[in-house]
């Protein structure tokens, strides 16, 4: 990310205004652009040239160049070690990342060892993407990381069996209503454990707080461009984790949904058709291309709907932040992913 990268000048956050849903849209569309991917070695060494060069004052205007530079930099390395983030684990690789593994859950009549091979499946790679894109200042124990691990496998295999277990015997409903709601059963198994981790793996923020700053006016931001000073916090806010964590493990089931619920549904429409009925071979084909178009117009959507940099009252905060607002009588602190 550009953070880690030389020079005390910093770069616009975004090109689009992040105060509105559709700013945040298009930002999230950036972000997840899987075709940063494709950046070699040279090219990933130029982008650092260029947003270093505007750090350190030697570029003063963003330039449509350097707008693609700190896309290919903020997509690529980790904002604490500088270093890139392992290709399969970065945002702008996980449609496709997440395309087999979730092909798999929502595969049509898994048994119970398949229902456990692709939850635990599942479950391996959300924690291999926590794990790659954590907070490298206070990284997360062996331990933890172990504990939210079982804990979020335990959830989503306990769940999806279950109502494996109980969608058949729902005698009252048709079986056409029973067929439906079986598709949806790797949804719930998918929400629960994905909200769940995120409480398990951030439960140490809401515990000791997270670092709270003033929101800063356009002088202030100025004066401190050209001073080269930071932005102090405030202290750490237990309300503020609360509501950072709350909110990423909602936005975690608000982008599990679309990708979860969408295909399934299609797909048990497609396959009463005679056509499909007739091309049992074409079923996983067209799973995978209903995930991945789902998924590429999806992720964008939910990202967006918090913002990564929250700001709210400080008077609806602890006492000790009472009063100590920047602009507005707000404060800022980075919500997180």
């Amino acid at each position: 990310m550009s953070a880690s990268l030389p020079g005390s000048r910093e770069l616009p956050t975004s090109q689009y205004n992040l105060s509105t849903y559709w700013g945040r849209v298009r930002h999230s569309t950036d972000i997840s652009d899987p075709r940063t991917l494709l950046t070699s070695s040279a090219g990933l060494e130029h982008a650092k040239q260029l947003v270093t060069s505007y750090k350190r004052g030697e570029t003063r205007d963003m330039s449509p160049e350097l707008w693609q530079a700190k896309k290919i930099v903020d997509s690529t390395l980790h904002p604490d070690t500088g270093e890139p983030v392992l290709l399969p684990f970065r945002m702008s690789c996980f449609v496709i990342s997440n395309l087999v593994v979730t092909a798999g859950m929502l595969t049509p009549g898994l048994g119970t060892w398949g229902t456990l091979g692709w939850q635990i499946t599942n479950q391996s790679l959300n924690v291999a993407i926590n794990s790659a894109n954590a907070n490298k200042s206070t990284p997360l124990s062996n331990a933890t990381l172990v504990k939210s691990y079982l804990l979020a496998v335990s959830a989503s295999c306990s769940v999806a069996l279950g109502l494996n277990a109980v969608v058949p015997r729902l005698k009252r409903l048709s079986p056409t209503a029973r067929t439906t709601l079986s598709r949806l059963v790797p949804f719930a198994a998918v929400a629960s454990a994905g909200a769940l981790n995120v409480f398990l793996m951030r439960g140490e923020e809401i515990r000791r707080g997270i670092d709270v700053f003033p929101v800063l006016s356009e002088e202030e931001k100025q004066q401190k461009e050209k001073d080269g000073s930071e932005v102090q916090s405030l202290g750490k806010s237990k309300v503020a984790a609360k509501l950072a964590v709350g909110e990423t493990a909602l936005s975690r089931v608000i982008n599990a949904t679309p990708i979860m619920v969408i295909p399934p549904l299609i797909l048990v429409r497609l396959q009463r058709t005679e056509w499909l009925k007739q091309r049992p071979r074409m079923v996983l084909p067209i799973n995978l291309g209903l995930i991945l178009t789902t998924s590429i117009f999806a992720l964008p959507l939910a990202l967006a709907v918090f913002p990564q940099r929250q700001a709210v009252k400080a008077s609806s905060l602890e006492a000790q932040f009472h009063h100590k607002g920047g602009e507005n009588g707000m404060v800022e602190f980075n919500r997180g992913i």
